[in-house]
């Protein structure tokens, strides 16, 4: 079966007619300008290198050339082979904090836009694994069930933000609990949950969440985001900042990372905890612990492999345009000169012409 990578490409090859109605154009205007010089036989002899045949041969060359190439653009392939196709794949929830205090600037540009490009280029980096996205802040919502669509999830990422959870806090337990009922515990593969959080406003038990995800083999990372010394909180309206949340007494509150409680959570969840930074997101070394997880073979498929062909049109294309170049638009008078199957007139021999043929008759006389 044949089948082209890029098959718009092939409109290309609707220039073609196009060319040969110009050049037929262009052509019988060009011997209707030598007609006008005069009759045929003495137009070659006055100009005996001009051809009317060759343009052509070089046009038809350059078009096929042309049309090769624009095959060879498009990338034919023809099936081949069928190969069994496994992939093995891991379910992955992210857990990402929204409050209001991510919006501290210690990590820059700020807490939940740093979060958010760690995670981007982790779904980049993802390849049969499934991914999901929860957002909390006093409460948890569901921003992305588990898929294998990584566009949708990219795209999905872009809209989180702290406007999402009207309620303020940080609800990690809920958040974690919401992810243990997100996921398929009947596919059997291996399964792990990265939460990011700064730990400000501890709402509820996060650590006996997850221990509970835990005993049934649900691995809980914590990336912990923002400083020690912590930052002010800024408030934004329509797009600007304005100003900096404050206290009861007008001082502007000061956002500080709660480590301990990422700590504790990342322990009885068995797994790591990490503190990002500037210069290191924290995602490498939780994804190295997340390999760990048992994956298993959740699809099996035959897929038909395509061999690209595109090299012999492409080497078509070249052969011609060199046969091309150096076919010359005029004659060649020296081959014109050849005449191979011209049969000659023998020459009189000496002394049997017409002459001396009176001669004799004369002597006879």
């Amino acid at each position: 079966m044949l089948r082209f990578a890029h098959i718009e490409f092939l409109w290309g090859l609707a220039a073609v007619p196009l060319l040969a109605a110009l050049f037929y154009a262009v052509s019988s205007w060009k011997k209707k300008a030598v007609a006008r010089l005069g009759d045929r036989k003495v137009v070659d002899l006055i100009i005996p290198e001009v051809s009317f045949s060759r343009p052509w041969i070089k046009f038809i060359l350059f078009a096929v050339a042309y049309a090769m190439l624009v095959v060879g653009i498009a990338d034919p392939r023809m099936g081949s082979k069928l190969e069994e196709v496994k992939q093995k794949s891991a379910d992955l929830m992210i857990l990402l904090d929204v409050s209001n205090s991510m919006l501290a600037k210690d990590i820059a540009p700020s807490r939940l836009e740093n979060a958010k490009r760690s995670i981007a280029q982790l779904i980049d980096n993802l390849h049969n694994d499934r991914i999901g996205i929860i957002v909390f802040a006093g409460e948890a919502y569901v921003q992305l069930p588990v898929t294998t669509d990584y566009s949708a999830a990219k795209l999905f990422l872009n809209t989180i933000t702290t406007d999402m959870v009207p309620t303020q806090g940080t609800a990690i337990g809920a958040a974690i609990d919401l992810g243990m009922r997100s996921f398929d515990f009947k596919n059997g593969t291996g399964k792990a949950m990265i939460v990011i959080t700064d730990g400000e406003n501890h709402e509820d038990d996060a650590v006996a969440a997850a221990k509970s995800a835990a005993d049934k083999d649900v691995m809980i990372n914590v990336i912990g985001i923002g400083s020690l010394e912590g930052a002010p909180v800024p408030v934004y309206e329509n797009g600007k900042e304005t100003g900096f949340h404050t206290d009861s007494l007008g001082k502007p509150v000061v956002s500080k990372l709660n480590e301990e409680m990422g700590k504790e959570v990342a322990i009885a969840g068995k797994g790591a905890y990490v503190r990002a930074t500037n210069a290191n997101s924290g995602m490498g070394i939780v994804m190295d612990q997340i390999a760990r997880v048992q994956r298993k073979t959740v699809d099996s498929r035959n897929y038909k492999d395509y061999e690209d062909r595109f090299q012999f049109f492409l080497g078509l294309a070249f052969l011609l345009l060199i046969v091309e170049f150096f076919i010359s638009n005029r004659k060649s008078l020296r081959l014109s000169n050849v005449r191979l199957f011209e049969v000659k007139s023998p020459t009189p021999a000496a002394g049997t012409g017409p002459t001396q043929n009176r001669i004799n008759t004369g002597k006879s006389r």
